[in-house]
């Protein structure tokens, strides 16, 4: 058996994920990296993306994070997200129609501070549809 880390995710709410992984690719600020078996410790702040869950050679389960942070120590990999999904349970065409609603809110948008808001949504919802595919 192969040597492992354990990988939890975090949202505001509740312990959403919690298992042990062979390797952990997570969307980091400065590029995506992979988290292995003693891997030195570190923090990072997470872009919106996608977290692929490796278990037994080959990517297990796929999670969009909208963004937050991420932990990782030698035998652990910590993830706060603000945002989690599964990613085959996402509704591309969902996603389509809240977009076009965003966009439509951000020609609207009276103040700055609501652009600003609308905008940083539109940017992640833009990141789970390309993620979706």
């Amino acid at each position: 058996m192969a040597e492992t880390t354990q990988f939890e995710l975090v949202s505001p709410e509740k312990l959403l994920y919690s298992e042990a992984a062979e390797m952990v690719v997570v969307p980091g600020t400065e590029g995506y990296f992979g988290v292995l078996p003693r891997h030195a410790p570190m923090i990072s702040t997470l872009e919106p993306g996608v977290i692929d869950i490796h278990q037994n050679g080959s990517v297990a389960e796929r999670i969009f994070v909208a963004g937050g942070f991420a932990e990782v120590t030698e035998t652990r990999c910590t993830v706060l997200a603000e945002e989690a999904q599964i990613l085959n349970q996402v509704d591309s065409a969902k996603v389509d129609a809240d977009l076009a609603d965003l966009r439509d809110d951000l020609k609207d948008a009276k103040t700055d501070l609501d652009r600003e808001r609308i905008e940083q949504r539109i940017t992640v919802l833009e990141a789970l549809r390309a993620a979706v595919g």
